[in-house]
């Protein structure tokens, strides 16, 4: 059995549609039909079945599915047990990043990676937080930045795959238009107001229902939902309502005075920023030296705000990789 027909394979059984496979493995729809006749004729087994909501893994494909996994990983070991042993030391590695971490930390970052490591070339693919576990998963990319929702009371199998480093503890801020400044002292009375926030599944969707549900109170209404935040931003400055946002995705419109931050009543909320990846038994060179560097020299940037200098941020950012080793 191919690799590449494995690959595309776990896409439609993923997806559950041979449209959306064939966008995820990026190949047209016939040619992933193709493969996988080629795949059932191969292994003498029909893979799937269609029914009213898609396509559906016969018994012979969830057989099929986890050792599929397992034989893409072990492809994916060889070769990086080949490159080690081979003095390699270049090659590529892709990341995976939220919109607002590949914004404003990745970008200023990856420039003196780069810089330092010519032989690496770089891919990167922003999106939301569940595409990019599973791009991980599938093995599309290599490492993901996120935040991490510390909800999650027990570990799937596919969690314990994955390695992870905290980076930082990045903080939520709520932000207003200038000129609807106004204080207010309890999350009851904030809830009265409208807001525009990101969609449900979101990490700060997330601890925004949260931190209203915890104090006994109903969410505020919601003016709109959108998948960015710098549309939220915008929809704020516009006056639509307030925002609660990571600080490092609206700094610079703070700065500018295009919003103003309004005292959160509630717990000082942050969202924990990671770096996740595949555990293997023999790292990629190229990867590892990514990896290295990431740990080392990747560090929230200095910004005027009210938790310290800079370098107060940097040091808690190098702290916290060194309890997540």
């Amino acid at each position: 059995m191919h690799p590449r027909l494995l690959k595309t394979f776990l896409a439609v059984a993923r997806s559950r549609n041979i449209t959306r496979a064939a966008e995820t493995v990026h190949l047209a729809q016939s040619s992933v039909s193709d493969q996988i006749q080629t795949l059932e004729t191969e292994l003498g087994a029909a893979l799937f079945t269609r029914t009213k909501s898609g396509l559906e893994l016969t018994p012979a494909g969830l057989a099929l599915k986890p050792i599929a996994e397992d034989l893409l990983r072990l492809n994916g070991e060889a070769r990086a047990a080949v490159q080690a042993a081979a003095g390699r030391t270049g090659g590529h590695v892709t990341i995976g990043a939220l919109e607002t971490i590949a914004s404003a930390r990745l970008a200023p970052w990856l420039p003196a990676f780069q810089a330092g490591h010519p032989e690496i070339a770089v891919r990167m693919k922003v999106t939301d937080s569940g595409t990019l576990r599973h791009l991980l998963e599938d093995g599309d990319i290599d490492v993901a930045f996120c935040f991490d929702r510390r909800d999650v009371g027990r570990k799937s199998t596919a969690d314990e795959r994955l390695a992870r480093r905290t980076i930082a503890a990045e903080p939520l801020v709520l932000v207003a238009a200038p000129g609807q400044r106004r204080a207010e002292h309890d999350l009851a009375a904030l809830a009265t107001l409208s807001f525009v926030a990101t969609e449900p599944g979101c990490i700060y969707r997330h601890m925004f229902d949260t931190a209203f549900a915890e104090a006994g109170v109903a969410a505020p209404r919601l003016a709109a939902e959108l998948g960015s935040i710098g549309a939220i931003a915008r929809l704020v400055a516009a006056g639509t309502g307030l925002g609660l946002v990571p600080r490092l995705a609206v700094g610079d419109a703070l700065a500018r005075g295009d919003l103003v931050e309004m005292p959160w009543p509630g717990q000082v909320l942050t969202a924990p920023l990671a770096m996740i990846w595949r555990r293997r038994r023999v790292q990629p060179p190229a990867l590892k030296q990514f990896l290295t560097a990431a740990r080392d020299t990747l560090v929230p940037v200095a910004s005027p705000d009210r938790t310290g200098s800079g370098l107060e941020s940097a040091n808690r950012s190098k702290a916290l990789f060194a309890n997540n080793s």
